[in-house]
């Protein structure tokens, strides 16, 4: 039976995106699925899994992935011992999770149904299993966003799986070797496709047209040494556009980098932003860590610094950009990093703009055809 048959008329092209406040990639990622599913006259509701396991849950979930990060080597050892092929460890933290979230995803299915749940984070995608099998109708998708889909990602009950490369199909299929699975390219919001000139950005920022610029940005977290960054490249006489997302600290930080003497009026901070299509017009060069920001470089047209600063599922979404070309890896230590980053400002044009969206559309179509 048709999953608009399980569904009911109310839940005819309607769709829920279940997505995880971990970052902010996830839910740009169901940012993107739902202006897709917009244009096709669907209308659709974003949920946090994190926020559906409750206040508590919530931030203690955040907190536990907070420390993980924090302290060196420890999520490294999670994801490739535990995660990355599946052992009890992992069992179990899926299990803490979904068991919390899936009752309370039923009940928003049952309440207002749809006929399309797209998961955006693998908690998510494991409460949907679960809510599926209860009986609960509807076509499920789960949009992998890791290079190397760890266990988490894969359960039974699932109709396709989209994932970014043919090495993340055969890494997903070593766990259901029947699944669907679409390969696509990271969708990349419209602002990015209509950016400005480069001599345009730069005067809107205050920059001369002449001068050396990068772009600084490591996620909502801002991970890694932004500030020392910012400060050791500014030094060497090139502009820094630093953005630090929601780390409040690491703004305050920039900030003061900015008004130190040797930077000489070279860094621009800033927090939360959604000028991020045009800083990285005005800029010659992003630095960054693996995520979907390099998706957004590509569609712009500017080569890549990468910094190592993601453990676990990070290094191996980092060497999949490296194996895409028009980027390079750099040391977070300031003197190589600085040797880094002036190589590629010399290196040669900008790379061709790439268009993402001809292979995106083709996939959102295939999911929705037929419901």
């Amino acid at each position: 039976m048709a999953a608009n048959e399980l569904s009911g008329s109310s839940a005819e092209r309607r769709a829920l995106l279940v997505s995880g406040s971990i970052g902010m990639g996830h839910d740009v990622m169901a940012d993107a699925f739902a202006f897709s599913l917009a244009g096709r006259g669907w209308s659709s509701e974003t949920l946090d899994a994190m926020a559906l396991l409750g206040g508590t849950g919530h931030r203690a979930g955040e907190a536990v992935f907070r420390s993980l990060l924090g302290i060196p080597g420890t999520f490294d050892a999670l994801h490739f011992h535990a995660l990355r092929g599946g052992n009890r460890l992992a069992g179990w933290l899926d299990n803490q999770a979904a068991r919390r979230i899936a009752p309370r995803l039923a009940t928003v299915l049952r309440d207002e149904p749809a006929s399309l749940v797209v998961s955006v984070f693998a908690t998510a995608a494991s409460a949907m299993s679960r809510v599926r099998a209860s009986g609960v109708g509807a076509r499920t998708v789960t949009f992998c966003t890791d290079v190397n889909p760890h266990r988490m990602w894969v359960h039974p009950n699932t109709d396709i799986y989209l994932v970014p490369s043919p090495t993340s199909a055969a890494f997903l299929r070593r766990f259901e070797p029947e699944a669907r699975v679409l390969v696509v390219p990271a969708p990349v919001r419209s602002a990015f496709y209509d950016a400005p000139s480069r001599a345009d950005a730069r005067a809107s920022f205050g920059i001369p047209l002449d001068a050396r610029v990068a772009l600084l940005m490591t996620g909502s977290w801002a991970l890694g040494p932004l500030a020392d960054v910012a400060r050791s490249l500014a030094a060497a006489g090139v502009h820094v556009l630093a953005v630090a997302g929601r780390a409040a600290a690491v703004e305050s930080a920039l900030r003061t980098a900015a008004a130190a003497p040797e930077t000489g009026g070279r860094i621009v901070p800033f927090g939360f932003t959604e000028r991020v299509p045009e800083l990285m017009a005005a800029c010659d060069v992003v630095v960054t860590s693996a995520g979907d920001t390099c998706s957004e470089a590509r569609v712009i047209g500017r080569p890549m610094v990468l910094l190592d600063v993601v453990a676990g599922h990070g290094r191996e979404n980092l060497q999949h950009e490296l194996e895409l070309g028009d980027a390079v890896v750099a040391s977070t230590a300031p003197d190589l990093l600085v040797r880094g980053v002036l190589r590629a400002l010399t290196d040669g044009a900008d790379p061709a703009p790439q268009d993402r969206r001809t292979g995106w559309e083709a996939a959102v179509e295939e999911i929705v055809d037929g419901l």
